[in-house]
């Protein structure tokens, strides 16, 4: 569903984009990294204003993986003007994923306005 990125095509899709980039770091044996998606759609849905999202399969992508010490999947990085802005990861269960990506967008809009 999201852009596919890899350690090949990150620097141009991630950190040169003109618009704020939602990156998602998952791998195929990740149960919650499948239940995201919903949330990540409809947070696409409600803003405004431009958000890129992409994915990575971390599994696939080791030196990026280890570059931003991922320690738990799925983690979501906000990028903007090539900057990592925030990082969200811990999710516990559906509805954390949930709470996080609204306290996120509402983040994001306030940071926006």
């Amino acid at each position: 569903m999201w852009l596919s990125v890899s350690e090949q095509t990150f620097d141009k899709e991630v950190l040169a984009s003109s618009q704020p980039v939602l990156v998602l770091f998952w791998a195929p044996w990740c149960g919650l990294c499948r239940a995201i998606d919903p949330f990540l759609v409809k947070l696409k849905t409600d803003l405004d204003r431009p958000l890129k999202i992409v994915s990575i399969n971390a599994d696939e992508n080791l030196r990026l993986a280890n570059a931003y010490r991922l320690s738990n999947l799925p983690t979501l990085l906000l990028f903007e003007g090539g900057s990592l802005r925030q990082r969200l990861d811990n999710f516990h269960g559906r509805e954390g994923i949930q709470r996080t990506i609204e306290n996120m967008m509402v983040h994001f809009l306030a940071t926006s306005a």
